[in-house]
C-alpha cells in the first residue's frame, strides 16, 4: 500500500480509511498508525476497529441484495451463487454448526491475511447467519484482532 496516497488525511482518517479496506484491513492500519502516522496505541485500535467494523456492516448490508441482483439479471452469477452457497454449506456446515459462534469470532480475530472483517462477512452471508448476530460476532473477532495487532506491533516497535 502506497502510504503517500494518505499523506494529506489526517493521521486518524487515514487509519479509518485503511482499516475499512479490504484485504488490509486493521492488520496494515494499526502498525501504520503506530509508526508511520505516531498515534498512541489507543488511538490506533479504536479508529482501526471502528474502521473495520464500518466496512464489514457495509459489506454485510450490501452483500445480499448485490448477490440478489447479480442472480436475477445474469445466468452467469445465477448458476455461481447457487453452487458456491450449496458446496460451501454441504462442504462446511457440520462444522460450522459444531462451533457456531466461536467458529466466526475465531476465523475474523486470527490475525492472518483474508481472515478479517471483510471475510468474515461473506463467511456468514454464505452461511445464512443473520445479520444482528454476523455484526456482533464479526465485532468481537475485529475487536480481538485489534487487540492482538496491536500488542504484536507494539513488540515489534519495542524490538527495533
Amino acid at each position: 500500500m502506497d502510504i503517500s496516497n494518505f499523506q494529506n488525511f489526517p493521521p486518524e482518517l487515514a487509519t479509518f480509511l485503511i482499516a475499512a479496506s479490504p484485504i488490509v484491513e486493521l492488520r496494515g492500519a494499526i502498525p501504520f498508525a503506530l509508526t508511520i502516522f505516531e498515534l498512541s496505541p489507543t488511538t490506533a485500535y479504536f479508529v482501526a476497529v471502528l474502521g473495520n467494523i464500518f466496512s464489514m456492516l457495509l459489506a454485510l448490508i450490501l452483500l445480499e441484495p448485490l448477490s440478489k441482483f447479480l442472480m436475477k439479471h445474469f445466468k452467469f452469477f445465477d448458476v455461481f451463487f447457487t453452487n458456491l452457497f450449496e458446496k460451501t454449506r454441504k462442504k462446511h456446515n457440520y462444522r460450522f454448526e459444531k462451533w457456531g459462534a466461536l467458529a466466526l469470532i475465531s476465523f475474523v480475530a486470527i490475525p492472518l491475511p483474508f481472515t478479517g472483517g471483510w471475510t468474515g462477512a461473506v463467511a456468514a452471508f454464505v452461511f445464512g447467519v443473520p445479520f444482528r448476530r454476523a455484526a456482533i460476532l464479526i465485532s468481537f473477532g475485529i475487536m480481538i484482532a485489534g487487540l492482538l495487532v496491536t500488542g504484536i506491533s507494539l513488540g515489534a516497535i519495542n524490538a527495533v
